[in-house]
């Protein structure tokens, strides 16, 4: 038996340099392709037979992993082999192993690589005696893994009539061995925070650990069923159990347990199960929506198993502590203060398991609302202080979990605290808006674009001027203007039009009436007085 074999490299070198290192003749191979990108890989692998690919994971026109997820639902017959430099994380040669027969880290001696590829031959000969029709056998595997998951998703996003007569057809059409009397169990596994910044791609690279990993581990405890991803972090297990006992669920707690470790160890990220129960197919929509909404609500417990509760607690309403008394702290810069009053209340809540996604979403609001007021009535526009990215981000994230929420409570305290002192001392913000104008002085500044720069009411500003140099904002902002054209006339040639332009004023003559009404000269006669000493 000949073997045709695929190498996908996008490095030309490489390449050549495994051809040079094969032994074809010995190994049985009757066909070696190449391509240098996924693309031109997938060509290959839709005309040619191709028995073993040899593939590197880092291509800058998509990744060895996505070949590698493109290969197992359109030709799951390959058997692939990672050979790559690719070892940023520790976890990847272990991961890429969960969906490919190896991963070797270049460079590789040819031994090495011949004794992976002749594992590979067995294991492709073992997979041709499983099948007495080969073609039918890799036809079936093609399309299976994602017709079962298209077909599960139908049924929890109710795009399939929850009806056993109508999920008994589609099932019966898509030959899959789903009976309506059977009964399904699910488990949602939910991504609840990642430990260490990860890009969106190396996201998806442990997220298809994290399922190859639930695969080996859950299932690998005699269960018969799949898991899919339902969207970002949230991914689905459904198995096959015609009863589950307490030794059962015993056992499977004891497994999602271990594979919480693993996820903690190895993938740097916590994550909780949620079990639902032994349901018909037409009631596993509304069974996932629950387990669903109880992962929503779980905002304070991580790494947890989570066994099904029939019925939980409506959400309540809490009477929350008086903000204002907490934010009245303030005024003495106490932040610390303050984060340990909302730390403790938070803390109660939690330990009474009185804590849900409607009341932090609502303490969030309510202590939002209060600090907004606060520094409303000190002059202080909180959209401006809190419109930066970084407090968007925050704010947004506050209402997902108690950790987010007093990430949200001590950055807005910071910024809180700090402005308040800043106008406290008055003469730091008119500083701060000298330099501004400095900086900006050729621009047309109105006011309400210098108190946006400090966060500051546009009245509330003026009357800190007013107070402290006896100028209104419009004045300051002029006095400004003449004292740099004055300085640039006494000490340089730049020609006056450009000084003009240069202090914010386009027309000369507005700019030569404006001088002299400060200074009882024309910018000329100015000019002249400082050339004749």
């Amino acid at each position: 038996m000949t073997y045709q074999l695929l190498l996908v490299d996008d490095e030309v070198h490489a390449i050549e340099g495994v051809k040079s290192d094969l032994d074809t003749e010995k190994l049985g191979i009757s066909q070696l392709y190449t391509a240098y990108n996924m693309k031109q890989a997938k060509a290959v692998l839709e005309r040619e037979k191709i028995d073993i690919m040899l593939c590197d994971i880092e291509m800058p026109q998509g990744s060895g992993l996505e070949l590698l997820s493109w290969v197992r639902r359109h030709q799951p017959g390959v058997i692939t082999i990672f050979l790559t430099s690719h070892a940023d994380f520790k976890y990847a040669k272990e991961a890429m192993q969960l969906g490919s027969l190896d991963y070797l880290l270049k460079p590789v001696e040819a031994s090495e690589l011949e004794h992976v590829i002749a594992k590979a031959k067995e294991m492709i000969e073992h997979n041709s005696e499983l099948s007495r029709n080969k073609q039918s056998h890799q036809l079936w595997m093609k399309h299976r893994e994602i017709v079962v998951e298209r077909f599960w998703l139908d049924i929890i996003n109710q795009k399939l009539p929850s009806h056993p007569a109508s999920i008994q057809k589609q099932a019966e059409q898509l030959q899959l061995p789903i009976i309506d009397s059977a009964s399904y169990f699910p488990i949602l596994i939910s991504v609840q925070k990642w430990n260490r910044p990860l890009s969106r791609r190396d996201e998806n690279i442990m997220e298809y650990a994290l399922r190859n990993s639930a695969e080996e581990i859950i299932l690998g405890t005699d269960l018969n069923g799949l898991f899919f991803f339902l969207d970002r972090g949230n991914m689905l297990g459904i198995f096959t159990i015609e009863q589950m006992e307490a030794e059962d669920q015993e056992r499977l707690i004891e497994a999602c347990s271990h594979y919480i470790a693993m996820c903690n160890q190895y993938f740097y990220c916590d994550v909780s199960c949620y079990f639902g129960k032994l349901v018909a197919p037409q009631h596993m929509a509304e069974m996932v929506s629950l387990i669903r909404e109880r992962d929503r609500n779980n905002v304070a417990f991580y790494n947890e198993v989570f066994p099904f509760v029939d019925r939980l607690d409506a959400s309540r309403s809490i009477e929350l502590p008086d903000l204002n008394v907490w934010l009245s702290l303030l005024k003495t810069g106490s932040k610390d203060g303050i984060v340990e009053e909302v730390e403790a209340f938070i803390q109660q809540l939690v330990e009474k398991q009185a804590i849900d996604a409607n009341i932090l979403h609502q303490f969030h609001q309510d202590l939002m609302q209060a600090l907004y007021s606060y520094l409303n009535m000190s002059g202080i526009q909180a959209r401006q202080l809190y419109g930066d990215e970084a407090s968007r981000a925050l704010s947004e994230r506050a209402g997902r979990s108690v950790d987010d929420l007093l990430a949200w409570v001590h950055h807005a305290l910071d910024k809180a605290v700090n402005q308040t002192k800043a106008i406290e001392e008055s003469e730091t913000v008119i500083e701060t808006v000298r330099r501004f104008i400095i900086k900006n002085i050729d621009q047309d500044l109105s006011r309400d674009m210098i108190a946006n720069h400090v966060f500051l009411n546009p009245d509330y500003l003026s009357r800190i001027l007013k107070r402290k140099t006896g100028y209104t904002v419009s004045d300051y902002v002029q006095n400004e203007r003449i004292n740099l054209a004055k300085e640039l006339l006494a000490q340089t040639n730049i020609p006056i039009s450009s000084i003009a332009a240069s202090v914010g004023h386009t027309n000369f003559s507005h700019f030569a009436k404006i001088f002299k009404k400060h200074t009882g000269l024309g910018p000329t006669e100015y000019r002249n007085q400082f050339e004749k000493k």
